[in-house]
């Protein structure tokens, strides 16, 4: 394996930043992903590119939390630069979460800017979505506009770090790991420690009430040994010791999926209320926090057709998440013993999306089911005698939806 470092490859987000950046300062840039997948590296890729334009970064990851005086401060630094150079200025604050009340900070910052013409370009980076997300539409409607930077895809990690499909679908999408694959325990350590225990600690504890720690660390764990699995809430309460009630644990799978760590997919049914209270799919969102935490190597578990076929419908649900169209759902179903993998709800337009991991022999009963349960959808077959894996992991999700007829 050649491993170019992260800090030379430019993602796609990088051309669409650079661009914006590049325009007058009408809306907020917020950058918003899991930790460790180079939101920073990219904000300084761009800013490196646009070297032309005065930056100011500063980051707001410290172990305790930032106050308003701190985030002033930098916004001030903003304004200096951009007072100097009539033609404009970068501002960039990383893990604006951490900073208390921040929200409410930026909108009287930046209103302050617009009214005075003030050419201050914004850049705000978070690691916690859902916490950048509440931010946002409590305070700043119509003031941003958002980049999502998901795990790495194959793709991007086949071409900077030359992965193999095996190796992707094993390791995944953490680039900052990629050069520790070849010692498997210490790439595992890794990512147990530096990123999904710092994601925890830092990004969860520190900034949400959680009353039970210990429980949201073992629901993740449980995630990770169960992923691309359906199971109940009863189930998992059983599974774990002082779970509580069925309440605490979707709002813990809230919260994992709000850091990029692990999700609970709901299963489609016409009425929404019925997929609230659905039983979940739970689903890691990168391969690597399967692996890492299951404690078998890439030759066991390719070696086991069950694990590796759970590995590769893993791999398959988290790039359908991170490839998706916005106003997309991405779902499961399953009735009277029938099921389909993944279901991607997009208003009335559905597609349903298979994963094998050998040759189809019985058909795909699932698929004829859910048709005939709830009318046409778009069918795709991944592996298989369908669409190669490799294809379909190289490439984006959207097109493979079904149209709209907007």
């Amino acid at each position: 394996m050649s491993v170019l470092p992260s800090s030379f490859y430019r993602r796609g987000i990088f051309d669409e930043l650079v661009a914006r950046l590049s325009e007058d300062p009408a809306r907020i840039q917020v950058i918003s992903g899991p930790r460790q997948v180079g939101k920073t590296t990219v904000v300084q890729q761009a800013l490196e590119a646009l070297d032309e334009a005065p930056s100011h970064y500063a980051s707001a990851d410290d172990p305790t939390l930032r106050d308003s005086a701190w985030l002033e401060a930098q916004w001030e630094e903003g304004r200096r630069l951009a007072h100097a150079r009539p033609a404009g200025a970068i501002l960039a604050i990383d893990e604006i979460q951490k900073v208390t009340g921040w929200a409410e900070i930026v909108k009287r910052l930046w209103d302050q800017d617009r009214r005075s013409d003030l050419a201050l370009n914004v850049v705000l980076l978070g690691s916690a979505a859902l916490l950048v997300q509440r931010g946002l539409s409590e305070s700043l409607t119509g003031r941003f506009e958002l980049i999502r930077a998901p795990h790495w895809s194959f793709q991007e990690m086949r071409e900077a770090f030359g992965f193999s499909l095996d190796e992707f679908i094993y390791f995944g999408g953490y680039p900052g790991a990629a050069s520790l694959i070849e010692d498997e325990r210490r790439w595992a350590a890794y990512v147990l420690d530096a990123i999904v225990e710092t994601t925890i600690s830092r990004d969860l504890l520190l900034l949400t009430r959680v009353d039970k720690p210990a429980l949201l660390r073992n629901l993740l764990r449980l995630v990770c040994d169960y992923s691309a699995q359906i199971v109940s809430y009863q189930k998992l309460t059983g599974q774990l010791q002082d779970a509580g009630n069925t309440t605490t644990l979707a709002h813990y799978l809230d919260l994992l999926g709000a850091a990029g760590l692990a999700v609970g997919l709901e299963k489609y049914a016409p009425g929404k209320v019925r997929q609230r209270r659905s039983t979940p799919k739970l689903l890691a969102l990168d391969t690597a926090l399967v692996s890492a935490a299951s404690g078998h190597t890439l030759a066991e578990t390719r070696a086991n057709p069950g694990r590796w076929g759970r590995l590769l419908e893993t791999a398959v649900g988290a790039h359908l998440l991170a490839t998706r169209d916005p106003r997309a759902e991405v779902l499961y179903w399953r009735e009277r013993g029938k099921e389909v993998d993944f279901v991607i709800q997009r208003g009335p337009q559905l597609t349903a999306v298979e994963v094998k991991s050998g040759r189809v022999r019985d058909g795909l009963p699932g698929m004829a089911a859910f048709e005939a349960a709830h009318g046409p959808a778009r069918k795709i077959l991944v592996g298989g005698d369908g669409t190669p894996l490799e294809v379909f992991l190289s490439s984006s999700a959207l097109p493979m939806a079904a149209p709209s007829t907007d």
